[in-house]
């Protein structure tokens, strides 16, 4: 999409209109709407010269002739001006009528096109993050993120609403109200082509201020959600940390920084206003001027000046709401602007062909390197093992060493390798469609993400078919999880809040190894799945994932050593490298890096 600030509004609107092309019939009756609207009004300046001229300028001349004709006893003038009188409130009642249908089918029209828009573009944003990259979410404020979906769309909605109702109608209403001008006496109304440039100019001006500023409303909205989501998600620690006035102060900031963007906004909304009334103004005094001129006189019959008069007046109004407007309709480009450079970002890439229901599991790390975009200083380094079918590996070492960097290229979270490859059953990750790959993998991690459902739907979610009762009692029951659930009032209908708030962080956990148990993937990845878990629950969940092992590839991160002394194989990762390898036993023989861990933990 072009940046262009020639052909921004013209590439940014054009692409909006294509959100309307399911709804062209209501576009076209709400067209036919706003249309009939400004004609009327064009309607009735138009029929101010009859009236007046027939109806009242012609009446004195009428008495006159009806005088002198008074013997002859003919009243042919009275009768033609009073009939020009008694049509009038039919035409006048007639044209309301009409305004005020083509009002109701505009404004219906466009609302319902608005909610529709609305609607498709909240949901196209929403499923474009569904696919976007993890390293992606990680460099955006999720406070940005929140406000695509919820203000900018809403700035779109007022572009395409309101907005759009006030530019069609009333541009089609100074349209006609100047061809009125112009058909009645076209020198009177060379003015409006000093004027119409003028003004022109002054809008342009004033809307490339609109853009820019609205463009700062949206990052300034941005921090205003984020310090919002930031204090909620942390209400706990801000209120036992006493940091009321931190937080509130933190919001201050950015909430004046929101003020003072829209106060910019108001203020060229303020100033664009009134400068186009005087504008205006000067046409207005130019006819009253031209008017008093004798050989215009000549011309000018009482309904004619009172038309054009009219005619200008009328202007004035539609004029001042599309100054108005434009504000709104701005801020509605600059809102598209950023939501159609979030729906071009790139998506995952998936260019793997391979779809399998279900692999062996053998999975291994050739000479692995591996740097996150934006460092360079590597990951990991010359990671090099091999995990057989059934087997456990077990991954030890300090906070940041890159544990959890392994796991995650295993998902394919991260791609784009500096060297090596990871296959699985003999075959380059890479080469499997990302959704058939995942789909092979169940993971727990350290940090549980629950919904705000009930226990079941939570154990089952997003499971392939429909899982049962059966199978979720089973796999609750394995994760040892069934001890809270069951005296429960509800059981596994029990309705958990928001990431589970109703539950401790033990049984959080036991909910997501349940989740992964009902899975029943080939691979499993346990990234510090206990670390949440009391020494007594540790226990009875390491039977549970003692037989969730059994016949499958699990790849176990932890910092209790103790849950991982029956693996095959554990590896001691050490700033991105392997510093060792081995069983749990020969590791301790070594009395190394391991071996040291271990007496930090148990001592002697």
């Amino acid at each position: 999409m072009t940046t262009s600030p020639k052909n921004e509004v013209w590439t940014v609107f054009k692409r909006l209109l294509g959100y309307l092309k399911p709804l062209k019939k209501i576009l076209f009756f709400a067209v036919i709407g706003l249309t009939m609207y400004a004609l009327v009004d064009a309607t009735f300046i138009a029929v101010i010269k009859p009236f007046i001229d027939e109806g009242f300028g012609g009446q004195a001349a009428s008495a006159a002739g009806g005088l002198t004709n008074l013997d002859l006893g003919t009243s042919d003038g009275f009768s033609s001006n009073s009939d020009v009188l008694l049509i009038a409130p039919f035409v006048v009642i007639v044209l309301f009528s009409l305004r005020g249908l083509a009002n109701f089918l505009s404004t219906y029209c466009i609302s319902y096109m608005s909610a529709r828009v609305i609607m498709d573009m909240r949901q196209e944003v929403f499923e474009h993050y569904l696919t976007l990259p993890v390293s992606y979410m990680d460099n955006e404020n999720t406070g940005n993120l929140i406000s695509r979906v919820t203000y900018d769309t809403e700035q779109i909605a007022r572009a395409s609403g309101s907005a759009l109702i006030t530019i069609v109608r009333d541009s089609i209403t100074v349209i006609g109200m100047i061809s009125i001008m112009f058909y009645f006496s076209w020198k009177l109304s060379l003015v409006i082509l000093v004027v119409g440039p003028i003004i022109g100019l002054v809008i342009t001006v004033v809307s490339r201020r609109f853009r820019k500023v609205s463009k700062n409303i949206q990052a300034a909205m941005g921090g205003v959600t984020a310090a919002t989501e930031q204090m909620l998600k942390g209400h706990k620690n801000v209120l036992s940390f006493g940091g009321q006035k931190t937080e509130a102060q933190r919001f201050a900031k950015v909430n004046d920084q929101n003020r003072y963007q829209t106060m910019k906004l108001a203020t060229a909304q303020a100033i664009s206003q009134p400068l186009v009334m005087i504008i205006g103004s000067f046409a207005i005094a130019f006819i009253l001027y031209a008017a008093s001129i004798d050989s215009m006189k000549a011309e000018l019959t009482a309904g004619t000046f009172a038309t054009i008069l009219g005619a200008m007046l009328a202007m004035l109004q539609p004029i001042k709401n599309l100054t108005r407007v434009n504000a709104e309709f701005q801020r509605g480009i600059a809102a598209c602007t950023t939501v159609f450079e979030l729906l071009d970002t790139e998506p995952e890439r998936d260019s793997g062909k391979l779809e399998v229901d279900r692999v062996f599991g053998e999975l291994a790390f050739s000479n692995v390197d591996f740097s996150y975009s934006g460092h360079e200083k590597l990951a990991l380094n010359g990671i090099d093992f091999k995990v057989e079918q059934g087997q456990t590996l077990a991954l030890v070492g300090r906070s940041g060493s890159g544990k959890s960097t392994i796991a995650s290229l295993i998902t394919r979270f991260y791609t784009g390798l500096k060297s090596g490859e990871i296959t699985l059953d003999g075959i380059n990750i890479d080469d499997y469609k990302l959704s058939s790959l995942r789909s092979q993998i169940a993971l727990v991690s350290q940090q549980v993400t629950l919904f705000n459902d009930s226990i079941a739907n939570n154990i089952a979610y997003a499971y392939p078919g429909e899982a049962t009762r059966e199978q979720i009692i089973h796999a609750a029951t394995l994760a040892h999880a069934m001890e809270f659930i069951e005296p429960m009032p509800l059981g596994l209908d029990t309705q958990i809040g928001e990431n589970g708030v109703m539950l401790s962080g033990g049984q959080r956990q036991r909910i997501a190894i349940a989740r992964a148990i009902l899975r029943d993937s080939p691979v499993l990845i346990l990234d510090e799945a206990t670390s949440a878990l009391d020494t007594e629950s540790e226990k009875a969940i390491q039977e549970g994932l003692d037989n969730l092992r059994q016949n499958r590839t699990s790849i176990v991160i932890a910092h209790r050593l103790s849950t991982i002394e029956s693996a095959d194989q554990i590896l001691v990762v050490d700033q991105g490298q392997i510093v060792e390898r081995g069983t749990h036993t020969s590791l301790l023989a070594k009395q190394g890096v391991y071996y040291n861990l271990y007496q930090m933990q148990f001592g002697s």
